[in-house]
């Protein structure tokens, strides 16, 4: 269970990473469109783990290694935004969310599932 100052200070690192991506983000990665769906931050906030899901590319991982080797950037660009806010600047990790894709799998295979429906009853 992360504490308050956990889950606000994850907010407030997941607006402003959202942000840089919006505006530098053909830098980063390219033309994949990249949400940043969930940040988790260690109990003495010095690690963000940043969680993004990737559209429009066919090959997430790579897109995802793209976007790590910027690390340092994105971590100077996030400095530069809440330095006012925060007095650390966590270290980020990059992970992939398949939380989505996981869902499509499920609802997929729960529609394959169910009987053909009978339109004569």
């Amino acid at each position: 269970m992360d504490s308050t100052r956990q889950e606000k200070y994850s907010k407030l690192i997941q607006k402003e990473i959202g942000q840089i991506f919006q505006h530098n983000g053909r830098d980063y990665y390219g033309k994949a469109f990249v949400t940043v769906t969930n940040v988790r931050v260690s109990p003495d906030l010095g690690i963000a783990k940043v969680y993004v899901s990737i559209f429009g590319m066919p090959d997430s991982k790579k897109v995802l290694e793209e976007i790590d080797s910027h690390n340092k950037e994105i971590r100077k660009r996030l400095g530069d935004s809440i330095r006012h806010q925060a007095r650390i600047i966590p270290a980020l990790k990059f992970f992939l969310d398949d939380s989505l894709d996981y869902v499509e799998k499920i609802e997929k295979l729960l529609k394959d599932s169910q009987p053909p429906q009978n339109p004569n009853t």
